[in-house]
């Protein structure tokens, strides 16, 4: 009989605020910010988790988040290179968008949110289609990662021109070029080297007449935009120069001369933020004209008063009237005026990203709120005060909400179950965290220093800590306090551990020590009882001790030493018992089963060998994973053990077939701590990527074979789908792409399951009706009486189930691929299927079936076959006859949406005719009117209706 394991999935990750892939965004106290592959939605003011964005089965970083005009709406790029629409109102996912090969650096929306622009670190820019869900065009011209993109909307005065109001984009990237696309031609217009260093960050000021971009070399350019080239498109001046739509402004100095990372213009205040230091953000006001001019005044008048008192017998009187004589016009105000340095906010940390608030969020109605997400896993919020006329008083941020506590600044080194596993406790630098199982809440915090392992003590009071510098601290904690601190070793406690009956505790150390530590209990002054470790006895090591354990026995005392070997001592007299030795590196961990008969040993040589405590013998060296094994310990009650290593993987392992049962992936960096449930019920592991996950086990049983099968095909699925998406030969001349615009294709397995679900209906439906029309053909050839007794061919029975016609399974099956995932799995059918499914079009379009789905697949089919199609005559037949029914059904619909256009105007136009009947009062002239209604006063209003 095959045996047979219980998997384990992931349930849930904690202990992270904000990882440090993307930006974030901000509004209404609320914050959207990046969680490895996850969003997550704070309230910032209340520090309450409202809402996680996460995909069942999706495990690349978010990369890119954006809001879109439209409410509710927020794209979000992955590592991956594919794009989310999140619906913020019920974190469900609107249409999934893959086009990209590499990780989505940079997504703009229009200004009616219909289009979505992304780029990326494969240096492409892709269109999209919201409303069709399907990807238009892709441009490509860029050399390096595309680091920011913008659609460029005319101002009101040139908006009337026949163009769309968007159809201008503005792209930067890192290979120092700026970019103007006009996407009405999908054609680049105009190409500025705008930097000498990799442009980071790019923002068009609110007014939508100045373009700011920064570099790495901490350059930040201003940039004007001509908006009548844009609307008269490129034509020569008399001097035979071509009108430019982008012109170099100014230049503008920083504080700092680090790289400008982000450069952002509030939505709706006059301020400009720029980020050029890791732990700092630049908060410039901008000035309106009447204000710079007055400042130059002021500025000439102080020149000339200074001149003046330098002449020889002029009084003050006489500068004064010369003054007022002369002429005070200022000199031509340049840009860099309008810009007054008015703050610097400097964070607790390094800055990640930043954000203005959407609304005057602040206290008072003037101030503004700046969102700040920092690499420490952190949030914070500062509210800006308004720009003051005094001259000596500096202006300062305060910080107005912070979000910590929820996890760890930084990564995750050890980790600790009570023996119910009700509690879990989290060390890391600097904290300790408690932690609810159920809720996965963090129910306390505690300082502590470098915190490398930590264990229970008996009872589940107190938590015991082994830090870098050599301390043991126990914490009480129901009182959340440091009970004692005890200078145990000269150097890092890599390793603590109870022995079985309770009463001790061993401690191993750098310091090539092993000490042993009994517990004391201390009734102190207040008639409190707390708990201490009182020194017993040392046992000196020829080597750094990196892990001691205990056999559950308490028989035996099991020693790692730097020297890649393990001692095993008897754990009452301390007498050598055993070496083991067979590792080429040192061994970092170790444990030993339940019933003490079997010892696991993880190395840093990446292998793990299972040993027999009788003997001392190597059963079995496994090379378990790719990097450094980090931690291993046994299920309790069992031979199966669980490793982790710096290769972000969680492997589960039966010890006595020498088997992997399941790989576990999740996390996105090194993994450093694990623990194991005492019942069995689940697994924790803590990771370099601040993040606590659970794995638990699952009543769905596992059988090896099919879990090497599995693990087989999505090898294989994987290199098939890289393979299709490899570009052609002759794709690329030089290095560089040989054309600017290209369809948006890329295979997923996704879309290779939906292309192979097409095929099948075809053959299928194919099938049913040879049997069809052979039975057609057998009745024809019978006599009658004959013909009257044939039987019909048996219904497949998946046609039968479902009760449809042929040619209604296929359209039912093709309405099932998602629209963004359509052409792509079109793509995947070899020419016969194609053939194959212009029949069917031609049916769908003759019954009027879903005529605009018929319309895109026809259109598409032919575009991408165009050359096959027309030199084989196979297909006539069907097209001639399609190309009438199909320009039938779309005469039809293009009445019908006439029709209904025609009726939404005629609403429109009674709706204003009715508003337009409004009268003031009577006793009011029209003069008056016009002079209140200029002033704009409220005044009673009277509808007269017929």
């Amino acid at each position: 009989m095959v045996h047979s394991y219980l998997r384990h999935g992931p349930t849930q990750a904690f202990g992270l605020i904000c990882s440090n892939s993307s930006n974030s965004k901000y509004g209404d106290k609320v914050a959207y910010v990046p969680a490895l592959e996850d969003v997550l939605v704070w309230d910032v003011k209340k520090g309450q988790l409202l809402a996680m964005w996460h995909e069942t089965g999706h495990r690349s970083e978010v990369t890119r988040i954006e809001r879109s005009p439209q409410e509710n709406v927020f794209g979000v790029g992955y590592a991956d290179g594919s794009i989310r629409l999140w619906d913020s109102g019920s974190s469900s996912v609107i249409a999934t968008f893959n086009g990209h090969k590499k990780a989505v650096t940079a997504l703009a929306f229009d200004n009616e949110g219909t289009r979505l622009a992304s780029g990326s670190q494969d240096t492409d820019l892709i269109i999209w289609d919201i409303v069709a869900e399907a990807g238009l065009y892709r441009l490509r011209g860029h050399r390096n990662e595309v680091t920011g993109v913008r659609f460029l909307v005319p101002q009101a005065t040139l908006s009337t021109s026949a163009d769309s109001p968007s159809s201008i984009l503005l792209t930067v990237s890192k290979d120092t070029l700026m970019k103007v696309w006009d996407l009405s031609t999908q054609h680049c217009m105009q190409t500025v080297v705008a930097h000498r260093a990799e442009i980071w960050s790019m923002d068009i000021s609110s007014d939508q007449k100045y373009i700011f971009t920064g570099s790495n070399d901490g350059d930040l350019k201003a940039w004007k935009i001509n908006y009548e080239a844009v609307v008269d498109g490129l034509r020569e001046s008399e001097s035979g120069e071509i009108d430019k739509i982008i012109h170099f402004t100014a230049s503008f100095p920083l504080a700092l001369h680090h790289r400008v990372s982000r450069v952002l213009f509030h939505p709706y205040q006059p301020y400009l933020a720029v980020q050029s230091h890791e732990r700092s953000v630049e908060v410039f006001r901008i000035r309106t004209e009447e204000e710079v001019r007055k400042k130059e005044l002021r500025r000439r008048k102080r020149e000339k008063e200074k001149k003046g008192k330098e002449k020889v017998g002029s009084t003050v009187t006489e500068t004064k009237k010369t003054l007022d004589e002369g002429d005070p016009k200022p000199d031509e105000v340049i840009l860099p005026d309008f810009f007054a340095p008015l703050l610097v906010v400097r964070a607790s940390g390094k800055v990640r990203s930043f954000d203005f608030g959407t609304k005057d969020t602040g206290k008072a109605k003037s101030s503004v709120q700046i969102f700040v997400a920092l690499t420490s896993n952190a949030l914070e919020v500062y509210d800006i005060p308004p720009p003051t006329t005094s001259k000596g008083e500096t202006l300062e941020a305060t910080r107005a909400y912070v979000l910590d506590l929820p996890g760890h600044r930084n990564n995750v080194r050890t980790l600790c179950l009570s023996s119910d596993d009700q509690i879990l406790v989290s060390g890391s630098n600097g904290s300790l965290k408690v932690w609810n199982m159920k809720t996965t809440a963090c129910i306390r915090t505690m300082d502590c220093g470098h915190a490398i392992c930590s264990c229970f003590l008996p009872g589940d009071q107190h938590v015991a800590v082994g830090t870098k510098s050599g301390e043991i601290l126990i914490y009480d904690l129901a009182s959340s306090t440091l009970v004692d601190s005890i200078k145990a070793h000269g150097a890092t406690v890599w390793s603590l551990h109870v022995r079985p009956d309770g009463q001790a505790l061993v401690s191993g150390s750098a310091d090539k020590e092993v000490k042993f530590w009994e517990f004391r209990q201390e009734t102190a002054a207040h008639l409190k009882k707390s708990l201490s470790l009182g020194h017993v006895r040392t046992l000196k090591m020829s080597d750094d001790v990196l892990s001691v354990r205990y056999s559950p026995n308490g028989k035996l005392l099991a020693v790692s030493l730097l020297d890649a070997t393990v001692k095993i001592f008897y754990q009452d007299s301390l007498k050598f018992f055993l070496s083991l030795y067979g590792h080429k590196l040192p061994v970092s961990c170790m444990d030993i089963s339940d019933d003490s008969k079997l010892m696991v040993t993880g190395s840093a040589d990446k292998n793990v060998k299972i040993w027999g405590l009788d003997f001392g013998d190597c059963h079995k060296s496994i090379f378990a994973h790719e990097e450094s094994v980090t931690q291993v310990f046994f299920e309790k009650k069992s031979h199966y053990f669980w490793t982790v290593g710096k290769d972000r993987l969680l492997k589960y392992w039966d010890g006595d077939k020498f088997e992997n049962i399941q790989k576990l992936d999740g996390h996105h960096n090194e993994i450093w701590a694990l623990a194991v449930s005492n019942h069995g019920n689940f697994v924790v592991t803590g990771s370099h990527d601040k993040s606590i996950r659970v794995w638990e086990k699952l009543d769905e049983p596992l059988f090896l074979e099919e879990e090497r099968e599995r693990e087989l095909e999505s090898v294989f699925e994987r290199g098939l789908v890289d393979s299709l998406n490899r570009s052609e030969p002759g794709d690329e001349i030089n290095g560089q792409s040989s054309t600017e615009v290209t369809t948006v294709t890329k295979q997923t397995t996704e879309t290779l399951a939906a292309g192979e679900r097409i095929m099948e209906a075809l053959d299928l439906a194919n099938s049913e009706l040879e049997a069809l029309r052979e039975f057609e053909e057998q009745r024809g050839r019978e006599n009658i009486s004959e013909a009257f007794n044939l039987q019909p061919p048996p219904r497949n029975p998946i046609l039968a189930a479902l009760d449809l016609k042929p040619e209604a399974y296929v359209l039912r099956v093709v309405e099932k691929v998602p629209s963004t995932a359509l052409h792509d799995a079109l793509l995947v059918l070899p020419f016969t299927k194609v053939i194959s499914l212009m029949h069917y079009l031609d049916t769908w379009a003759r019954m009027g079936w879903n005529v605009t789905l018929v319309a895109r697949i026809v259109f598409f089919l032919l575009r991408v076959h165009h050359h096959q199609i027309v030199a084989n005559k196979i297909m006539r037949t069907s097209l001639i006859p399609m190309r009438n029914h199909l320009r039938g059904a779309l005469r039809q619909e293009k009445d019908i949406v006439g029709y209904n256009l025609a009726a939404l105007q005629h609403m429109r136009q009674k709706h204003e005719a009715e508003g337009i009947a409004q009268f003031l009062e009577q006793n009011l002239d029209e003069d008056n009117a016009q002079g209140l209604a200029g002033e704009g006063k409220k005044r009673k209003r009277v509808s007269i209706r017929s």
